[in-house]
């Protein structure tokens, strides 16, 4: 009878403490006493993330139709945020190994500190080369598929040291996922790294081995690896490291190899996402993985990326949205993206930066957790690339000069994740009228951060409205902001 006493105490005191839970999590969001800090991005000024005002709620009613105004209200929640942060690939880390040590301070600050600089808490890197490398190479011998030769010694020059220390920047905590671009050339039908090909059966228990020991060894340099994508652009045939993958060819390797041979090996809690390609043919390939139960019961999220573009139509975010409906369990993850065809004279081109605005708002309010941007650094000419591919990164280096150059992007990025915090939940944010661009996140600490961007060439007064309340807000022509409050 005791027992049953105690246990039935226990069920009570177990009971009250989760409504009491309940009652702190659904506590409304209040405006009163809140300042809404305002920092400001904007064209043709010295405004880079810049704090521009301290305003006040006020009463507004109902809006009218006149009123341009940024709807935003705390009480609907969406998707739990992972993080922003971009790409240490070999070209990073060689131009970073060039710069000088205050130079190389300044830059692991500029990134990584939440405070000094825009906070960045992801970060991608390459399983042997990619185009971004300064040569082809991987970490077996020609022709040992039993993997014995299988060393990372190439990665500990560059890539490694740099990895350690923006982790290190990062408060000793960083995402950090890797991905393949093609496997060694011995395991592929084109007997080449290069330009596609794909990988003979015969060889995907190898492969999959290769993921392990690629794991493994990185983790035993101090380096935690917290998920990899399984190909990187699987449908494209570059002349770079490439290799093509159907759906379900990918579905295949995953639930019949990479996923056993993972758990196997005691990395099963690391995250697999798939498809790590463009907009396009998204969901495509999550119906044909996802519908697929053993292959489903492997994958964390689908990965995306924005270059859809190149075939002469427009980003197609929508898409994004429609898979995330499709499949709700599954996380959403942008895993690439950068301005192609390097021009040193449009490193500070406003439109590349606002490309980031427009793809990091739309990304994040069709269901996108997290967000990761492809170089961190290049240098004066987009590179290092052993293919000729340049391109730009938020961050330049003149090696020459040893100057760092901050682009637009770099900013435009930094309205995010310098301010939206890692487990942070979307909520609700809507534009009144097309002119203005939102998304909104509430922090764990209960502050709210929503980000505006105006691609007009007009100056625009704005209402920022919870429920009744409201503040006025300029915003600047071709300016992006971010409203913390």
């Amino acid at each position: 009878m005791k027992k049953i006493t105690t246990a039935a105490l226990l069920a009570v005191s177990f009971l009250a403490l989760a409504q009491q839970k309940s009652k702190i999590q659904s506590k409304p969001f209040l405006t009163n006493n809140k300042t809404v800090t305002v920092y400001t991005t904007a064209e043709g000024t010295d405004l880079r993330l810049t704090k521009t005002d301290n305003l006040q709620f006020t009463d507004l009613k109902q809006p009218q139709e006149t009123q341009l105004c940024v709807f935003v209200n705390p009480s609907k929640t969406f998707q739990t945020f992972l993080g922003i942060g971009g790409a240490i690939t070999d070209a990073s880390a060689e131009v970073f190994a060039k710069l000088t040590k205050e130079n190389q301070k300044e830059f692991l600050e500029a990134y990584y500190d939440k405070e000094k600089g825009i906070g960045y808490s992801i970060i991608r890197t390459n399983i042997h080369s990619c185009d971004f490398s300064s040569g082809s190479y991987t970490y077996v011998n020609e022709g040992d598929a039993a993997l014995k030769s299988f060393n990372i010694e190439h990665d500990k020059e560059f890539k490694i040291p740099l990895i350690k220390k923006a982790i290190a920047a990062a408060g000793g905590k960083a995402t950090l996922y890797v991905t393949p671009w093609s496997p060694p050339a011995f395991m592929k039908d084109t007997k080449s790294m290069l330009k596609g090909g794909k990988l003979l059966p015969e060889f995907y228990q190898s492969w999959a081995n290769y993921y392990v020991k690629f794991i493994n060894s990185y983790q035993k340099e101090g380096i935690p690896v917290w998920g990899l994508t399984i190909q990187n652009e699987p449908m494209a045939k570059q002349t770079w490291e490439s290799c093509i993958y159907t759906a379900e060819e990918e579905r295949d390797f995953l639930k019949n190899y990479l996923g056993p041979t993972l758990k196997k090996a005691g990395l099963g809690d690391k995250k697999i996402t798939v498809w790590d390609h463009n907009r396009d043919l998204l969901a495509q390939r999550a119906s044909t993985i996802l519908d697929d139960p053993e292959a489903n019961k492997y994958v964390w999220g689908i990965g995306f990326h924005w270059y859809e573009s190149w075939s002469g139509g427009e980003s197609m975010f929508e898409n994004v949205g429609k898979v995330h409906e499709m499949y709700p369990d599954k996380n959403l993850m942008f895993t690439e993206g950068c301005v192609e065809k390097f021009d040193y004279k449009k490193l500070q081109l406003w439109a590349n930066g606002e490309r980031y605005g427009e793809s990091m708002i739309h990304d994040f309010n069709n269901g996108t957790v997290g967000w990761t941007d492809w170089n961190v650094l290049l240098d004066e000419n987009g590179g290092p690339n052993h293919v000729g591919n340049f391109c730009f990164s938020p961050l330049h280096a003149n090696t020459k000069t040893g100057e760092l150059i901050y682009t637009p992007s770099y900013y435009f990025i930094g309205h995010f994740s310098k301010f939206i915090g890692k487990s942070a939940k979307r909520i609700s944010s809507v534009s009144s009228q097309s002119y203005l661009m939102t998304t909104s996140f509430l922090n764990q600490d209960g502050k709210a951060v929503t980000v505006v961007m105006n691609k007009t060439d007009k100056k625009l007064k704005y209402n920022l409205c919870i429920g009744t309340k409201a503040t006025e807000i300029y915003i600047l022509p071709h300016a992006i902001q971010t409203l913390v409050y």
